[in-house]
């Protein structure tokens, strides 16, 4: 199936997020809105924006998150005209975090909340209190192929799962044929395309590989692709957006929004939409705090087998510290992150990069934590 690039540039991510700040209830610039979440929560709200502040964020990591945050910094920028905000999208989850830790940025973007590891590290730039991992951020994994003559696909988890672990290594392996009847499938030799840095992308999909097929997929839930052999490895979702173009016979992984015009595949028969994803978080999402204030997200991939209910969710953070060394800079984090999760800021990501609102009870979670950052 194929999906249209549901970016904007320019003009267009102007005019949406001026519209959408209009939405605001106050001439102040309180982002306050109620998200397109199909349900009749009461609308998440941050503090008023101050269009008086001025300096300088540096951010980085999620290569996911990329279109929302140009999207994010145009509509911010419309009533806060005075803050400069620079998120680096080509160092992916892994590098945002790393230089996160580094001191280097002011928050990173992840689709992975902090390891054990990394949370004790950041007690170095953020206190004992540590960070904090705050979803601010709703797509899915898609899977795209590039297959002559194929342009409708369905494959089942199992199939993946053998797939991408290199166990069918053709397209008109049986497996392949049973979840896709009547159509022809070629004797093309299967190339898997993966991401060659660290990368939430890849700790989301192997998460899901992991819980939906461990007979199949035994390789332990990683932000570093496992396999070798056969497999294209390429930097960033557009990398392998990018590779999986320009072969035939590939497939590969990537957050919805960063696929443009490639074909995806549907899983177990579910095409990815975005109530399909907020479906898929009210189901199987679980907050398991690594600490006060903490909002990292578990799936229970068992309970995501609806027909409504996309079963390869991916949530993205933004991590900041629970106490910044310069409060300066605190300030300036929580007011664009408070404007990011807002109800205002989530249909301006929805609109612009085609991702899916965070549930509006999520969402009041969110700038609550952010309340306590100081």
């Amino acid at each position: 199936m194929k999906f249209k690039n549901v970016a904007a540039t320019g003009a267009v991510f102007l005019t949406a997020a001026l519209a959408l700040s209009a939405c605001s209830s106050s001439s102040t610039g309180t982002a306050s809105t109620t998200a397109s979440t199909g349900t009749a929560s009461a609308a998440a709200t941050s503090a008023p924006l101050d269009a008086s502040l001025t300096g300088t964020i540096t951010a980085g990591g999620s290569s996911a998150q990329a279109n929302a945050e140009t999207a994010w910094i145009t509509a911010y920028n419309a009533q806060v005209k005075g803050v400069t905000v620079n998120y680096d999208k080509s160092q992916g989850s892994g590098g945002g975090v790393t230089n996160w830790l580094a001191g280097s940025y002011d928050f990173a973007g992840s689709d992975a909340p902090l390891k054990a590891d990394q949370q004790t590290s950041a007690q170095a730039i953020c206190g004992t209190g540590g960070g904090l991992n705050l979803p601010v951020y709703l797509d899915g994994v898609a899977i795209i192929y590039k297959l002559d003559g194929v342009t409708n696909l369905n494959l089942s988890t199992d199939t993946l799962a053998k797939i991408f672990s290199l166990a069918i290594t053709t397209w008109n392996d049986p497996a392949i044929a049973a979840d896709n009847p009547g159509v022809t499938l070629p004797s093309t030799a299967i190339t898997t395309v993966a991401r060659s840095d660290g990368s939430g992308t890849t700790q989301n999909f192997t998460n899901f590989l992991s819980a939906a097929a461990p007979s199949i997929w035994t390789n332990p839930a990683s932000n570093a692709w496992p396999i070798t052999g056969n497999v294209s490895s390429q930097k960033g979702g557009s990398g392998v957006v990018q590779a999986v173009g320009a072969g035939s016979g590939t497939i590969g992984y990537a957050d919805h929004s960063a696929i443009g015009d490639a074909t995806a595949a549907t899983i177990n028969k579910v095409e990815f939409s975005q109530d399909a994803a907020t479906a898929a978080f009210a189901a199987a999402a679980t907050t398991v705090p690594t600490g006060t204030g903490d909002l990292s997200q578990k799936f229970d991939y068992s309970k995501l087998t609806g027909t409504d209910v996309y079963p390869i969710p991916l949530v993205s953070y933004q991590i900041v510290c629970s106490q910044f060394k310069d409060p300066a800079q605190a300030k300036l984090a929580k007011s664009f992150i408070g404007f990011v999760a807002s109800s205002v800021g989530q249909k301006v990501a929805a609109k612009n990069a085609g991702s899916a609102p965070i549930p509006d009870e999520m969402l009041t979670k969110v700038l609550a934590s952010l309340e306590t950052v100081k």
